[in-house]
């Protein structure tokens, strides 16, 4: 049941991340999982491909925050091996080979940018608001540069380290990057158009320059989803029944269930999807 309202009152807008609306996209049933039952329910084991981005992640992330001196390829390595996280590998060995690639890819990566320059953003958390929601997230990097006039441009920068190779569609579709470059125009005052996709394993960069029109539409839309889980949310806080449960927040089998980490708590899950080990996301040769 809606919350009454009196005429004139400001409309409640509803707080959330482009993380929180894919995963209601996804999967409801892993929505309500993930953001809804308390106690939370039990996860699987941890990824190893999952483990193998954050430890790049956070040594890019840390390569940053060095003095301009300490900006070595030495100490991008150094960071990535002194920060590697070491779950979900099959074994020992495998986590070293997967470490050794991972500080080449840091590397190799690092070895093409400039040192001297500085970011407006690492790590950084954005946020904005539209008519009908408050959006946060959180941006891998935004660099400040100079558009064709001289002006001062912001640009979005998202690692990627999966083995799926990229295109600049990847770029122009992301409502992620969209929204992220909508809260960092809001918060630093100047244009923000344009989102890249840096993907690490290959050395290319994706990137998608978007109109204002671009963006306004990836806000309606992700305005249309956050008004399907604001409705969500308040139905369950209101009280479901165990048989209205799967109404609101039903399932999406598929394969892509193999690698959720609430699958062996999903009969339509592991029906519809082959169990995954979790090292099977990586991209070892």
């Amino acid at each position: 049941m809606e919350q009454p309202t009196l005429e004139g009152m400001p409309r409640r807008l509803y707080p959330c991340t482009p993380t929180r609306l894919n995963n209601w996209l996804e999967c409801p049933r892993r929505y309500r999982m993930t953001y809804l039952d308390r106690p939370p329910p039990p996860k699987g084991p941890p990824w190893a491909h999952n483990s193998f981005g954050a430890s790049v992640h956070n040594a890019l992330a840390g390569w940053w925050r060095l003095p301009r001196a300490g900006r070595t390829l030495a100490a991008a390595g150094d960071l990535l091996d002194s920060g590697w996280i070491n779950q979900g590998y099959a074994d020992d060995a495998q986590s070293v080979r997967c470490r050794g690639s991972a500080r080449a890819m840091v590397e190799r990566y690092t070895a093409a940018l400039d040192p001297a320059t500085e970011p407006l953003g690492v790590e950084r958390v954005v946020a904005a608001r539209t008519e009908r929601i408050v959006l946060s997230g959180r941006v891998d990097r935004l660099d400040e540069r100079r558009g064709p006039g001289g002006d001062r441009e912001l640009a979005v920068v998202d690692y990627k380290t999966g083995r799926r190779p990229l295109t600049g569609d990847d770029a122009r579709t992301s409502m992620p990057l969209a929204l992220y470059a909508l809260a960092a125009a809001r918060m630093f005052h100047a244009v923000c158009r344009r989102v890249e996709l840096h993907h690490l394993p290959t050395g290319t960069v994706h990137a998608w320059e978007h109109s204002d029109e671009g963006i306004g539409r990836q806000v309606r839309r992700a305005e249309s989803i956050a008004a399907e889980c604001a409705d969500a949310d308040e139905r369950f806080r209101a009280g479901l029944s165990a048989a209205d449960v799967d109404g609101v927040f039903p399932p999406r089998p598929g394969p892509a269930c193999g690698w959720c980490g609430y699958r062996q708590l999903c009969p339509e899950g592991m029906a519809a999807s082959a169990p995954r080990q979790p090292w099977d996301g990586l991209a070892e040769d």
